[in-house]
């Protein structure tokens, strides 16, 4: 009798095993709130020129800002940014950054003309060397 346990035990735990491996039934509609931070992330909209910054070494940057972020807070941003960094971040091998600057963190790559500022709530504004 023991012989033929072993393998209807066998095959019982692969048949359970190939039921684990379906797909999932679809979960049910949640009427539960979205955080904000999902929220502000999926209300990402296309970037708004807000116009120009003076950057690191008097150049030109204009200012795009995305999703919940309004063109007088972006521009503000940028110039609090470049003038926070000292002269070694500006010239920094691996670009400057990354620096906070209240809520949001602001870096670029060495050479790259595009400066970007994040929040952790998704909101994002851009700065790019004209």
């Amino acid at each position: 009798m023991k012989t033929l346990a072993y393998p209807l035990l066998l095959v019982a735990a692969a048949a359970v095993l190939a039921g684990c491996g379906g797909d999932p039934a679809p979960a049910a509609p949640s009427s539960a709130p979205v955080p904000a931070a999902a929220a502000a992330a999926g209300s990402t909209a296309p970037g708004v020129p807000c116009g120009e910054v003076t950057g690191t070494g008097g150049a030109k940057t204009t200012v795009v800002a995305h999703g919940k972020v309004d063109c007088a807070a972006a521009t503000k941003l940028l110039r609090d940014y470049f003038a926070k960094l000292t002269p070694a971040e500006a010239a920094s091998a691996d670009g400057p950054g990354p620096v906070v600057v209240d809520e949001w963190t602001c870096g670029s790559g060495a050479n790259d003309p595009v400066t970007a500022c994040s929040t952790e709530d998704g909101r994002q504004v851009e700065g790019t060397r004209a």
